[in-house]
């Protein structure tokens, strides 16, 4: 097998392979480490390299297994994981100057299960400043490109995640999401990934340095070049942390189902609150017919809420406001006197938005959160109707790189018209809000790009929607992208 097939398999190949005695650790490592030297200056999707510790770990993985030693799930199978993920010894700085020196002495919990599971660590991938955007760019480490078209951008915030997974760079990825950070970079390039149930998987040490509060609108979760690769992260990682792990276990459901004919499926394609390219709203149409054709029971635009501005609004204002306590004092003041309309009246609906969540009463911030659960009791209601909801991930394909504007004045073209850029966020919300998981699949092509869709599920049935993934897996699959 040439090196780029084999730097292509799916992880669970590479597992077998190494169990099998095909190919060391070592030499699985060291592969990865010429393709990075090689292809990584394209895309900049890896920022650090730990190459002396990462071979320290193969060897040892490699004389352990000799001796008939067995590490765990990931024995041997070398990995990198999104910046800000803490990792012993390893910068995080979060895309920010004032973080260039910034290097944990600790691990984040997620990190450490995944060595324990046998992992070999070698590297950290990009995302933009702050963790803040669908692009991927910052002042330490510059820009992330697509794998795809090197003038588009890969997603974000776990962009430089997706492009190395994409490209061949690394055989599994650790990303994280609130606003579509993994499902975005996985639609833009081409690649799966998976938001977990909040609390699934623990997110201490994965927040930005200086701060405690975890927020429980944000999950880490895995990307992958295939289906199985996801669910053998979410085996390795789930669990609680802390004094949690001494009072209970996770043990998820089974999936509703396996074939296509088992599924109850919502397919939606367009929302008033954010306008969806034509082409790629074509693609999931021509998917559920597909699924049609193979027996899954399949509804157009079925969702529990009917007003899609009121559930963007209600999203914003829990998303925006969590991180409010960061914000510099001058950039709170000002929020504050927008919302009070003694500036930015003609705001765009997200600046608006952004503005009342910074500024928010704490009343305010109740009545948002009682709005959430309900529409939780809502989504739950609905998922005995149905069993998953295939929606997209963005409004659009990967858009082209927009590095001059601020994020606040950036559009994007969608059939004609331009579109606030910030629009894609209601995709992102659909599950992030009601605390759901979602899978991203690729579906197939739009003018030479990957797009895919996002698989919404039931609380804690995540094991559902890696289910319906492999059946669209089946139908399309990941494809490397010319040249790499």
């Amino acid at each position: 097998m040439s090196d780029e097939s084999l730097a292509f398999l799916p992880a669970w190949r590479l597992l077998e392979q190494l169990r099998a005695g095909q190919i060391t650790s070592r030499a699985l490592l060291e592969l990865y480490l010429r393709r990075v030297e090689r292809l990584n200056p394209r895309i900049n999707a890896v920022i650090h390299l730990d190459a002396a510790r990462a071979r320290a770990a193969a060897d040892a993985a490699d004389a352990a297994r000799a001796k008939g030693e067995w590490l765990g799930p990931l024995h041997g199978l070398p990995l990198t994981v999104k910046d800000t993920n803490n990792v012993a010894g390893w910068p995080s700085t979060w895309g920010d100057p004032a973080l260039r020196d910034n290097v944990p002495a600790r691990s984040a919990e997620i990190i450490r299960r995944l060595e324990a599971a046998g992992a070999v660590l070698f590297g950290k991938t990009n995302i933009p400043l702050n963790a803040l955007d669908w692009q991927s760019y910052n002042a330490i480490h510059g820009t992330t490109r697509n794998p795809w078209n090197a003038e588009r951008s890969p997603g974000g915030s776990s962009g430089g995640s997706a492009a190395a997974v994409a490209a061949g760079l690394t055989a599994l990825e650790l990303g994280s999401d609130a606003g579509g950070s993994i499902r975005i970079p996985a639609h833009f390039s081409g690649v799966y990934g998976h938001k977990p149930t909040p609390g699934l998987l623990p997110i201490d040490g994965t927040g930005r340095p200086g701060t405690v509060l975890e927020n429980d609108l944000v999950v880490s979760g895995p990307l992958a070049r295939g289906v199985r690769d996801l669910g053998l992260a979410l085996d390795v990682l789930a669990g609680p942390a802390g004094p949690a792990a001494r009072a209970w276990r996770v043990e998820l459901p089974p999936p509703r189902g396996t074939q296509a004919h088992e599924f109850r499926v919502s397919v939606v394609l367009d929302s008033p609150a954010a306008e969806v390219d034509a082409a790629y709203q074509a693609l999931i149409s021509a998917l559920a017919e597909k699924l049609k054709a193979a027996g899954a029971r399949v509804t157009f635009n079925a969702l529990p809420f009917a007003d899609h501005t009121a559930h963007h609004a209600t999203y914003l204002r829990l998303l925006r406001g969590s991180v409010s306590a960061r914000l510099p004092e001058a950039v709170f003041t000002q929020a504050v006197a927008a919302t009070e309309g003694q500036a930015g009246g003609n705001a765009s609906f997200y600046v608006a938005q952004s503005n009342a969540a910074f500024a928010q009463r704490h009343r305010d911030w109740l009545l948002a959160e009682e709005a959430r659960a309900r529409l939780k009791a809502d989504w739950s209601a609905f998922f005995e109707e149905y069993d998953v909801v295939i929606a997209p991930a963005s409004t659009v394909p990967a858009f082209p790189l927009d590095e001059q504007r601020p994020r606040e004045e950036r559009t994007l073209r969608v059939n004609g018209r331009d579109a606030d850029y910030n629009d894609q966020l209601f995709w992102a919300g659909l599950a992030t809000l009601p605390s759901l998981p979602a899978t991203s699949a690729p579906i197939g092509f739009v003018e030479g790009l990957p797009v895919g869709v996002q698989i919404v599920g039931p609380s804690h049935e995540d094991r559902t929607t890696l289910a319906f993934a492999a059946v669209l897996e089946a139908l399309h699959g990941f494809a490397p992208p010319p040249g790499f």
